[in-house]
């Protein structure tokens, strides 16, 4: 059985070198990335990093990481992320980053790059925004997907101090969804990155509401929380989909790792596999 990855970054010399990434030195450092990979990983390199783990297919994230206009914010192109498609069709799909404050053309963005790009899906990133995600603001971005037919993801949970040089506040608690789940009954919400330090409420909004789902990925698998890793192997079987969020945890680290937590073969082919293929409908 081969994985699907929900939450895999560019970070090829490309992105590295154009500031393209969100991350620093000293994030790099806490999350102990090796010196080596520092200057990027070539596509090519990553799809053999994929094949160790057994990784068949990684959504590519087109990150919009706050208004453009404040000093600090920086995206990462749709076309970026769709020629990474394009070059290996079996191996990526991409994934559209919204950005609220570019208003109509967000929204006609958001549309462009599902219609035409044939991306899979919508990200946020609420802590850019320093909006919480029942804010307003992102209202007729869930109602594009609706529309679009297509889930989106957000981080939950704290935000780290990735760029020393802009620290931002933790604004995405898991119960923020609650609103938006009860709002837009039809729209698949994922809160990635667990939750933590509040995974307990990440799974209470997943087990309340039927359209929202946990994405594991941002903390290696040794370390989830206990609670998560039974809900995942009980009644929340089919509400929990795997990602690495690449550079951050390496894929075949991710895989080892889950390979030593003591899971059901239903619930690994769930996690890993079956729930993404229903959730981002994929071939």
């Amino acid at each position: 059985m081969k994985a699907i990855d929900i939450v895999c970054n560019l970070f090829t010399p490309r992105e590295v070198r154009e500031g393209r990434t969100g991350i620093d030195d000293a994030f790099l450092d806490q999350v102990r990335f090796p010196d080596e990979l520092r200057p990027g990983v070539e596509l090519d390199d990553y799809i053999a990093r994929m094949d160790a783990a057994g990784i068949e297919r990684s959504l590519l994230i087109a990150v919009r990481a706050g208004d453009l206009r404040i000093r600090g914010s920086f995206e990462v192109p749709y076309d970026y992320v769709d020629a990474a498609c394009r070059q290996f069709p079996d191996r990526f799909s991409g994934l559209a980053g919204i950005d609220p404050s570019r208003g109509m053309q967000g929204l006609r963005d958001l549309e462009y790059a599902v219609k035409e790009l044939g991306f899979v899906g919508a990200h946020l990133y609420p802590h850019w925004f320093e909006l919480a995600p029942d804010h307003a603001r992102y209202y007729p971005y869930y109602a594009k997907c609706c529309e679009l037919d297509i889930p989106i993801m957000m981080q939950v949970g704290q935000n780290l101090i990735y760029q020393r040089d802009r620290r931002l506040p933790s604004v995405a608690k898991p119960i923020t969804l609650d609103p938006v789940a009860i709002d837009f009954p039809e729209l698949k919400l994922l809160g990635i990155h667990i939750g933590i330090p509040w995974a307990d409420e990440m799974i209470a909004m997943a087990w309340k509401h039927e359209n929202v789902f946990i994405g594991v990925d941002a903390y290696a698998p040794r370390y989830w929380p206990a609670s998560v890793v039974h809900y995942m192997n009980s009644y929340g079987r089919e509400k929990v989909l795997f990602g690495t969020d690449w550079p951050v945890i390496d894929p075949v680290r991710a895989i080892r790792e889950i390979d030593a937590i003591d899971i059901r073969p239903e619930t690994r082919e769930c996690l890993l596999r079956n729930n993404a293929l229903r959730v981002f409908k994929l071939p």
